[in-house]
């Protein structure tokens, strides 16, 4: 099994975004030294007092000249607010700063009406998915310079190294982004930390509808990660504190409070105690928004989650405030998988 790991960038409490991103830069580097396969950053917005991951086309391009093998990559571009060619050119500028090593994920969200209002997005699109799909086409043909020679867009080119071209991705936790990714021909990940109950349907969905790629960055076969919530810990006891952290963060966002992140002791006091361990075997139809354990734990979990989507890699995404929990959830889960250090 293969792990990566997707990051939000956390601001610290009493921190800036400088720490949260220098945070960044020591998780992929611990990542890479530690066998991880991808580390891919987000895109949030109005949220830069808790979450400092808004720009990964910025971020990336740090992490580039910080790091050496590992695949770098977006989760996700939210191709909704931009161009298709300006998301291709900035990746075909970030695969000359990591050559071969760039992923290119892509999907969509709308933040609040004021951002998406500041970001010049249209929040009521006609036909949304056939939007979506004729957005995500766009950048993969001008990423591979595949436009025909007569298309207006076929003059166009791309900095770019003269490596391997970035991978494309289609990111999404529903049935429509899974069709739309087995239409295109392109691997799908599936976000189970925010629609768990979906993560099944939607991998069925993305195989059904799959055709072999037209597209020059496409696929023959289908190709998937499954993003799971995931703290890791010693023991399972241990684990269950850190994740109160991402059920009272669920249970506040349930209630309209966007981008607040409570510390462990005030999370286990809004949840009326530390939640119970994730048990080491879970029902046939039971996916939790979090899971946490022990290395050996999770594994076994980790194990059951891919099987059940036909999968073989997991990507994690956790909600610890502090960072040396994560630092160390990363190490745990590494050797519980038995990944290959670097």
């Amino acid at each position: 099994m293969d792990l990566s790991v997707v990051d939000l960038s956390p601001v610290p409490d009493d921190g800036t975004a400088r720490d949260a991103y220098a945070n960044t830069v020591e998780t992929a580097r611990q990542a890479e030294r530690l066998g991880y396969s991808r580390f891919w950053v987000a895109e949030h917005h109005g949220m830069a007092d808790t979450i400092a991951g808004t720009t990964p086309e910025v971020l990336l391009g740090h992490l580039a000249g910080k790091t050496d093998s590992i695949r770098l990559g977006s989760g996700a571009v939210l191709l909704n607010h931009y161009s298709p060619f300006k998301v291709a050119e900035q990746f075909g500028a970030l695969d000359a700063l990591a050559p071969g090593r760039m992923d290119v994920g892509l999907g969509r969200a709308n933040g609040s009406p004021a951002a998406d209002r500041a970001l010049g997005t249209e929040r009521r699109v006609q036909n949304p998915d056939a939007d979506h799909e004729e957005k995500i086409e766009a950048v993969v043909t001008h990423l591979y310079d595949d436009y025909p020679a007569e298309h207006p867009y076929s003059d166009l080119t791309l900095p770019r190294s003269d490596q391997a071209t970035p991978e494309p991705w289609v990111l999404g936790s529903s049935p429509s982004s899974a069709a739309i990714a087995g239409e295109l021909g392109l691997p799908y990940c599936f976000a189970a930390f925010i629609r768990p109950q979906l993560a099944t349907r939607s991998f069925e969905t993305y195989r059904e509808q799959f055709q072999p790629s037209r597209l020059a960055g496409g696929v023959d076969e289908p190709e998937g990660i499954v993003a799971v919530n995931a703290i890791c810990a010693e023991t399972d006891a241990d684990a269950a504190r850190l994740r109160a952290v991402a059920e009272a963060t669920y249970k506040r966002m349930q209630r309209g409070e966007i981008g607040t992140r409570p510390s462990i002791d005030a999370a286990i006091d809004e949840l009326g105690g530390v939640p119970d361990p994730t048990p080491e075997t879970l029902d046939a139809d039971e996916w939790p928004r979090a899971i946490s354990g022990s290395p050996e734990t999770l594994a076994g979990l980790f194990e059951q989650l891919t099987e059940r989507v036909g999968v073989d890699e997991v990507m994690i995404q956790h909600i610890a405030p502090d960072h040396d929990d994560a630092l160390r959830s990363h190490e745990l889960l590494a050797d519980g998988v038995g990944l290959t250090p670097r």
